[in-house]
């Protein structure tokens, strides 16, 4: 039966970790591996990124609709997992709406605009992790599917285990966090399948 996985990584183009995504679609597009993948990618260049006004609020209530909607997490460390911010310049937390800006996902540039929050509130211990905070996307992804139990998959983007790697978000993690590349009979660099399926209970 085929499971749906949400993907949280880094995606910038030149220093990012879009080689273990796309290895993960791979396996979620054929018939063997019976994984659906949502690839984050994939969703913020659609659904609410479509609208010319979507803010870091919007994007981050899309990612806790997704996590809720799979049963499990992959989380991507790469050597720049740890240093990225994006996503985490909102200060509507601790600021009134009238002294808040921030810019628009599709036109940053064209610069800030008014914060459009009228009110912000302490989510509950039972509710979703608030869209309103200064958590960078990655961990505000982390922090959601924690929250809602998911199964959480932290895969390095090495061969190795990158211990230094791991955010401080994910402290107590160590032990879980693999590999996500390995070595096959051949000499060649492959995506650990049999790792990732056993952690996903396949």
């Amino acid at each position: 039966m085929s499971k749906r996985v949400y993907i949280s990584a880094d995606y910038d183009l030149s220093n990012g970790d879009r080689d273990v995504v796309n290895e993960l679609n791979k396996w979620g597009s054929d018939a063997w591996h019976k994984v659906d993948f949502v690839d984050m990618s994939e969703v913020v260049s659609g659904s609410v990124a479509n609208d010319d006004d979507c803010r870091i609020c919007d994007l981050k209530a899309e990612f806790n609709r997704q996590i809720n909607a799979s049963s499990a997490a992959i989380f991507v460390v790469g050597d720049m997992t740890g240093s990225r911010t994006a996503g985490s310049g909102c200060e509507r937390a601790f600021k009134d709406q009238g002294q808040c800006t921030c810019t628009p996902y599709k036109q940053n540039t064209n610069g800030i605009k008014s914060c459009k929050v009228v009110s912000a509130s302490t989510p509950g211990e039972n509710d979703d992790c608030g869209n309103i905070n200064r958590y960078s996307y990655l961990r505000h992804e982390f922090e959601q599917a924690k929250k809602r139990n998911k199964t959480i998959v932290i895969v390095y983007n090495s061969t190795r285990k990158e211990t230094s790697w791991l955010p401080s978000y994910m402290e107590g993690y160590e032990d879980y966090a693999k590999p996500f590349w390995k070595y096959d009979a051949y000499g060649r660099r492959v995506g650990d399948y049999a790792y990732i399926k056993e952690v996903l209970g396949f």
